[in-house]
């Protein structure tokens, strides 16, 4: 499917499903990191022509990072006329946080945190304004590693990027003329005081993990594999203990 085709078919794919569900909702609300997948997300849902609320959510964020997620903010309101912006600085929340649950202090869960505390605010904006939550996880985190705590994606109620690899991606930036700083950034979470970035974080490039899952004679078919079954608990169904005579 050539790129332009795959823009139209999760446009039309997003406008269906809001028109499905029940729930009728009017606003369409992503949480904007300053990365390319929040990026393309956020275009695609102000393309749908809904209103759409980009948010941006800095927590001790690396001052690189957030400048592109304000870029990105005002890339969206100079292009559309249904978008409106936000920025929320959970500094202070999180720091509360943290010196309330110091007795259970672990780097990974604060990292964890950060990213589900953003996921409240995204549901708080969402549900006062008749809206939906949109993901901005793709094929790779999603249902190749399990890498799925970004911004926001705690839990989501619709998700146009889950079949997209990471390549696929940056291909739909390029074709909506996301800002080119953006796509050449390096992939990072941005949960981490120490500005990790996804690739130190999972020891292997987006290309490496997109090969590796189609090829397993791939040399780096083990590593992945190594990862994955580290992360399979998440992309399996909640565990449910059923009983037979119900």
């Amino acid at each position: 499917m050539k790129t332009n085709e795959r823009v139209n078919c999760i446009l039309n794919w997003m406008k269906q499903y809001c028109h499905s569900v029940k729930y009728q909702p009017v606003t369409l609300v992503i949480g904007v990191s300053g990365g390319v997948d929040s990026a393309v997300t956020s275009t695609l849902a102000a393309n749908t022509g809904f209103n759409t609320i980009a948010v941006s959510m800095p927590i001790m964020q690396n001052s690189e990072q957030h400048d592109l997620s304000l870029r990105h903010l005002e890339w969206l309101k100079s292009n559309f006329n249904n978008v409106i912006t936000k920025v929320v600085n959970l500094d202070e929340i999180f720091s509360s946080f943290k010196k309330t649950m110091h007795e259970f202090d672990n780097n990974l869960a604060f990292a964890n945190s950060r990213s589900r505390l953003r996921m409240v605010i995204l549901y708080q904006i969402a549900q006062s304004n008749k809206g939906l939550v949109v993901g901005t996880g793709n094929k790779v985190e999603d249902f190749g590693v399990g890498f799925f705590t970004k911004y926001g994606d705690g839990g989501v109620d619709i998700s146009p990027l889950a079949d997209c690899t990471k390549t696929q991606v940056w291909e739909m930036a390029s074709e909506m003329s996301i800002i080119q700083d953006i796509i050449d950034a390096q992939p990072t979470d941005g949960l981490w005081e120490d500005n990790r970035n996804d690739e130190r974080q999972l020891g292997m490039t987006y290309k490496q993990i997109e090969e590796a899952m189609i090829n397993k004679e791939s040399k780096y078919y083990d590593k992945y594999m190594q990862i994955r079954k580290l992360n399979l608990h998440k992309m399996k169904p909640i565990p449910v203990c059923e009983f037979e005579d119900d």
